[in-house]
């Protein structure tokens, strides 16, 4: 156990010092802060706190009601005309930014014309002349239809029991599991790679031999797979913080980005199936290091063996309109496909508590014997140097107790 611990250590500080690691990890967080930037950039700055006018030909906006504070604190100045002459007039002077035209039949056509000089008023200044008419709507009618045409309707999804909803002002419930997705394809499979290519290559030039001396194939394998496993939930965490960040502060600068509550036990969920899920990929891409002779073959094994965890993709239609299919559970209770389909299923339906712990417990399973199947397929693969293991070899190397 102490050698299993100083190769994960030692694997660890390998690839944190690396170029391409710092690059790469630091690379994404460096990306959010200068697009949020730009975007909060385009937002302070292309502000433009001149008046906004209209004329009212309708009648409705005589008692100039403003939209009350909960639903909007900083309105825009608003400043009304007689007519259109006079309005074109205060546009031309750079007194107003732009103007709106309620028609007479506004009631019966919803018809409002929008008139400004060379730039388009911002979605700010529309919602706020927006709420601007539907108060002066509201006014004389009953408290509770004041409270609907104010606020406008919320679209809440909630499931049949209850236990999961999904609320159109907080898109981020149904866009992260798919983000979480595209992450475990990027981030797994990178380092899969790079962990095939080590074993290929110090089992070419026989570096290993060296090594099993004085380590067991198991802890050296093991001590492998956990310190990948830690630079990959480094970089994790590193992306999460700034995205968390990022999104606390540009909530202040960007209206889309205020009512985005994060789910803390949605990630609590992705963390339990990450681990497991990351020991069944390096303990596969080290069987396949182990068994073969060159790291080309194991490349085109590897890419087919892939496919087994990006299977999930393939069925993108089901999980839009049929969540709880039985194909769908099965993949849920597939080790390779548990990962990607219970974060994908989470965020449209509720899957049931009786599978995501069988679900779990098969892959931690298969994570621990695929680390042991590759220790043995090691083992026997240093043994036969230069030569590739057949099927009967790999399976007489599985079934091997030493």
């Amino acid at each position: 156990m102490h050698n299993l611990w100083l190769m994960a250590k030692h694997e660890y500080r390998k690839m944190v010092g690396k170029r391409s690691f710092l690059l790469g990890t630091l690379g994404i967080p460096l990306l959010i802060i200068v697009i949020l930037s730009l975007i909060i950039f385009v937002f302070v700055r292309g502000e433009d706190d001149r008046p906004l006018g209209y004329v009212d030909h309708s009648g409705i906006l005589a008692q100039a009601v403003l939209p009350p504070a909960d639903v909007n604190e900083e309105t825009i100045e608003l400043r009304a005309f007689t007519d259109e002459t006079a309005a074109q007039q205060a546009l031309e002077a750079g007194d107003i930014q732009a103007y709106y035209v309620l028609q007479d039949d506004y009631l019966q056509t919803r018809a409002v014309n929008l008139v400004y000089w060379e730039d388009d008023p911002s979605d700010a200044v529309r919602s706020d002349f927006a709420d601007f008419v539907r108060a002066n709507t509201a006014v004389n009618r009953p408290p509770e239809i004041q409270t609907l045409l104010m606020n406008g309707p919320n679209l809440t999804v909630r499931s049949l029991d209850g236990s999961r909803e999904l609320d159109s002002s907080n898109p981020l419930g149904f866009v992260l599991p798919f983000v979480a997705a595209f992450l475990f394809i990027f981030v797994v499979m990178a380092s899969a790679g790079y962990l095939l290519q080590v074993v290929t290559d110090e089992k070419e030039n026989r570096t290993m031999e060296l090594m099993v001396t004085s380590i067991t194939p198991l802890e050296l394998i093991g001590g492998k797979a956990l310190g990948l496993m830690a630079v990959s939930l480094t970089q994790l965490l590193i992306w999460l913080g700034v995205a968390v960040i990022a999104l606390l502060f540009g909530s202040d600068y960007i209206p889309l980005l205020q009512n985005v509550n994060i789910p803390w036990s949605f990630l609590v969920v992705i963390v339990l199936y990450f681990l497991p899920s990351y020991a069944l990929v390096a303990g596969i891409m080290t069987a396949i290091g182990g068994a073969v002779t060159e790291l080309q073959q194991g490349q085109q094994v590897a890419g087919i063996l892939n496919l087994l965890f990006m299977a999930p993709f393939f069925f993108i239609a089901f999980f839009m309109t049929n969540p709880n299919s039985p194909i769908l559970l099965v993949l849920t209770l597939f080790p390779t496909t548990a990962f990607l389909t219970v974060i994908m299923r989470w965020s449209l339906s509720v899957v049931p508590m009786w599978q995501m712990v069988l679900s779990w417990f098969i892959l931690v399973g298969t994570a621990v014997l695929s680390v042991i199947a590759s220790a043995r397929i090691f083992r026997v693969g240093m043994l036969r140097y230069g030569q590739r293991m057949r099927w009967k070899s790999i399976v007489a190397a599985v079934r091997s107790r030493q």
